[in-house]
This record gives C-alpha cells, sequence and structure tokens, in this order.
C-alpha cells in the first residue's frame, strides 16, 4: 500500500503524538513519594523512548474519526507498561545500557529496580481508569491479556537461553508474545475507542502482531549492522551476551564446518568478543542470514499493511509510520 504522505510529514505527526505522550508522562509521578523509589520511576519515564506504541494507538483511534487526546489514556498506559517490562528485562538480561543510559538496577540496585518495575504496572494501570468508563472493560480485558502473553514470552526468551535447539518458527512464536503483543495490543486498543467491531479489532491486533514480528527482526539486524550513533547500545551486543536472535538461530541452521563450530559456541553460553563481531557479519552475510532477515522485515510488514488494508477506514500516516517502522535506522 502506498501513500502520497512524505516521510517529513510522517515524522513531524508521529512526534507531534510523541510530544504529547512525554509531556504527560512527566506529569504522571510529579508527588510521588518517596524519593528513593520515585526517582527511578521519573528517571525511566522521562527517557527518550521513540513513543512508537502509543503513537500507533492513537492514529488507530483517528483511523475511526477519535481524536487522539480520548485515546491519550490509553496510549500513556501502553507506553508505561512499556517501560515496566523493559526495567524487569534488562534486570534478567543483566543489561548495562538503555536507551543511551545507565539501566536502573545497574544505577541503583535490582531491589529498587523491581519496585520501580512494579509501580510502573500500577501506573500504567491507573492511566486506564481514565479511559471513560463505556471502553474501559474492552481495554482492560486487551491490556491484562497483553500483560500476560509478555510475561509468558519473557519466560520462554529465558528458558531458550539453556537449549541448544531453539528454531527460527518456535522464536517467531516468542515474538508474538513479547513484541507482537504489545503492539498489537496498543493497535487493537486505539481500535476500540473508534467502537471497531470485534472482527475489526481482532484484523488490527494481527496487524500489530505482523508488525511486532517485523519490528523485533529488523531489531536483531540492527545490533549487528547499525552504522547510527543513536543506537545507544553496543554494537552486536546480543552475540556478545550469546543470546538467541533471529540471526544467531538462521546461521546455525545454514552453517557447516567452522562457520558452524564459530556460531555454535555462542549459544553454548560463549559469547564472542567485541573484535569477534566484524567476522560473525562477514560470516552471515555470507550464508545469506543478513538478506534472510531484510527480507523477512519486509515480507511481515507487508502483511501487516495488508491486513489493515482490509479494514474499511483507512489512514495514511498510520500506514506510512508501519513503514518507516520497518525502515529504521536505529
Amino acid at each position: 500500500m502506498q501513500t502520497d504522505l512524505s516521510e517529513a510529514h510522517v515524522k513531524r505527526r508521529v512526534a507531534e503524538l510523541g510530544s504529547l505522550v512525554s509531556e504527560h508522562l512527566l506529569r504522571i509521578t510529579v508527588e510521588g513519594r518517596p524519593d528513593v523509589l520515585y526517582e527511578p520511576v521519573r528517571y525511566v519515564l522521562a527517557g527518550q523512548g521513540k513513543r512508537l506504541r502509543p503513537a500507533l494507538l492513537m492514529l488507530c483511534a483517528e483511523m475511526y474519526g477519535v481524536a487522539c487526546e480520548r485515546a491519550l489514556p490509553a496510549a500513556l498506559a501502553i507506553e508505561v507498561s512499556h517501560n515496566w517490562a523493559l526495567v524487569h528485562d534488562d534486570i534478567m538480561d543483566a543489561a548495562q545500557m538503555r536507551r543511551g543510559r545507565q539501566t536502573v538496577h545497574r544505577r541503583w540496585d535490582v531491589s529498587t529496580a523491581l519496585l520501580c518495575g512494579d509501580v510502573l504496572l500500577g501506573l500504567s494501570l491507573a492511566q486506564l481508569t481514565r479511559a471513560g468508563p463505556a471502553r474501559q472493560p474492552l481495554l482492560f480485558k486487551v491490556f491484562t491479556r497483553m500483560v500476560v502473553s509478555l510475561c509468558e514470552g519473557q519466560a520462554l526468551d529465558m528458558a531458550f537461553e539453556a537449549r541448544t535447539d531453539v528454531t527460527t518458527p518456535e522464536y517467531l512464536g516468542m515474538i508474538d508474545l513479547k513484541t507482537g503483543a504489545l503492539i498489537g495490543a496498543a493497535m487493537e486498543m486505539g481500535a476500540i475507542f473508534g467502537g471497531a467491531s470485534l472482527a475489526e479489532r481482532t484484523t488490527v491486533r494481527n496487524a500489530g502482531v505482523a508488525l511486532g514480528r517485523a519490528f523485533q527482526i529488523q531489531d536483531d539486524l540492527l545490533d549487528l549492522v547499525v552504522e547510527n550513533d543513536q543506537w545507544g547500545k553496543a554494537i552486536g551486543g546480543d552475540l556478545q551476551e550469546g543470546k538467541k536472535t533471529i540471526l544467531l538461530l538462521e546461521a546455525l541452521s545454514r552453517a557447516k564446518g567452522d562457520d558452524y563450530d564459530f556460531f555454535d559456541r555462542i549459544q553454548h553460553g560463549a559469547g564472542l568478543n567485541p573484535d569477534d563481531i566484524a567476522g560473525a557479519r562477514r560470516r552471515m552475510d555470507r550464508l545469506g542470514v543478513l538478506d534472510y532477515a531484510r527480507k523477512s522485515v519486509s515480507h511481515y510488514t507487508h502483511r501487516a499493511i495488508e491486513q489493515i488494508r482490509t479494514v474499511p477506514q483507512r489512514s495514511d500516516v498510520l500506514v506510512a509510520l508501519m513503514q518507516q517502522m520497518a525502515a529504521r535506522g536505529h
């Protein structure tokens, strides 16, 4: 699906929505006490995230003729919940950096980070109570289903660390429970504000799940090939940590001999040294892994847009944003 919108116009509109979300995020915890708890909460919410998920939610609402301000409480709930998941994921992944800054458990400690994440989840639920009584039951149903899915996906992600037989389809299923569930819920919640039918909500959610696949695969790819200094993480960090991404799984399924031994030791817990990252990239390129990832991003983005196309309403900005998410450089 092509649109007549310029890239600059879409970026400007998404930036407007992101600024609206960021402005209200800072108001959520202004009076929160004690500082030992709310200082890290404010630190998280002041981070420079892309605000893509709340933007998708509000654009889906606008697709049905609903002003973005009406959907703002749900958009805030999605963004705050996203940050809850990131804080807890960072603890489990022992991550040192997030969005170019120290992670909460690194800047403070694990106990503080756990409480910070718990408060963020509570604050996200509180935002939903501001969404108006007519939509609340459906919004809470979608939201709580998303929270459970995120936990299920994270449990699988952790279980994969101890396995050496993880397949690409299994990995994609895990993405659907994490990245896909969050984006799918955001888009479905936007459609709920517009009074969408169950069939339309399901279509919009499925589009979000497909977009989540594209987004995560692009994230896996950028981790290895990014040339943008806004990435905020170490290049090749996934391979250094021994994480099972779609790149590593595809490399293992394609490699033989020395190439297989090179990648096999990563999945057995021996992460790569920074000096080995360039060599891993060359091996993956030679095996066709990088091309596979790029084609997968295009495939799932196309699937998501085709599903949105079946919805009677149309939003050129929404479609253009979905296209830009797949083509992002950081």
